[in-house]
């Protein structure tokens, strides 16, 4: 099926230039002999826990200040009740607010979508395989774009994602992937976002964003070492076989048996 809208048109994305990581707690510093992430990176079951050292990127891009998600479907600063207080770090000359990770609920037979502020939001269209669950739904009350189509996998602890643009508000990106946990049910599945986010540009690159996020959530206590470490090695293994395929999601995918399909 053909994606609605096309390829987004954007302003052109940041330069590409060998950019120094912020220094992380060393048990959350996943290194492949030296490097944090190469051109092509090695596979995850290849990479270690680092020392501590201070390592650069290179090939990929890392983003860690102004490329911001989208409200409720994003990383913001929502605060609901009975979780802990965020935390705070600062980009640049602004402080910003770091959540606790976020939930959001799939009801397949109620065909509805709870986002992380508990607003349940109706579905138009659930499709179930046996690897993932695709989602489609507008988005009334949003400024920025009119629908979201979601595709949740599971067994690489992402959820892929692409935003159909108002006039004026495009973005140079294809596709925008969510690292996190997917509980599966029955008839509802859960996720839990570890703000770690990737970019993907078909045939350019791929951009992980919101690292400083991850690293100062941990230090706050909001998520622990494991699941620290979980999203960075997902986030790798997903730079990984982006890259290998040309930085195509659906190619990469579809060589795991997950074929997409999009509006």
């Amino acid at each position: 099926m053909k994606r609605r809208g096309g390829r987004f048109a954007g302003s052109g994305g940041p330069e590409q230039h060998h950019i120094p990581l912020p220094r992380p707690d060393p048990p959350f510093e996943v290194v492949d002999r030296g490097r944090l992430i190469a051109r092509r990176l090695v596979r995850a079951d290849h990479l270690e826990p680092g020392t501590g050292a201070h390592h650069v990127l290179d090939g990929t891009v890392l983003g860690v200040g102004e490329y911001r998600a989208f409200g409720s479907e994003g990383h913001d600063t929502q605060i609901r009740r009975g979780h802990r207080q965020p935390a705070r770090c600062v980009r640049g000359r602004t402080l910003i607010t770091i959540h606790p990770p976020k939930h959001e609920t799939f009801d397949l037979l109620a065909r509805t979508n709870t986002d992380p502020k508990g607003i349940v939001r109706a579905v138009e269209e659930y499709r179930l395989q046996a690897w993932g669950l695709y989602m489609a739904r507008p988005t009334p009350g949003r400024v920025q774009f009119h629908y979201l189509e979601s595709w949740l996998l599971p067994s690489l602890g992402l959820r892929a994602n692409v935003f159909h643009f108002n006039p004026g508000y495009h973005r140079d990106q294809d596709y925008y992937l969510d690292v996190g946990t997917i509980t599966v049910g029955l008839d509802r599945w859960q996720t839990e976002d570890h703000y770690l986010d990737l970019v993907v540009r078909t045939g350019r690159n791929t951009e992980v964003v919101d690292l400083d996020e991850l690293l100062e959530a941990h230090r706050a206590g909001l998520i622990n070492a494991e699941t620290a470490e979980s999203a960075l090695r997902r986030a790798v293994a997903a730079v990984d076989g982006l890259a290998a395929h040309g930085y195509d999601l659906n190619a990469w995918l579809a060589g795991s048996g997950m074929e997409l399909s999009w509006r």
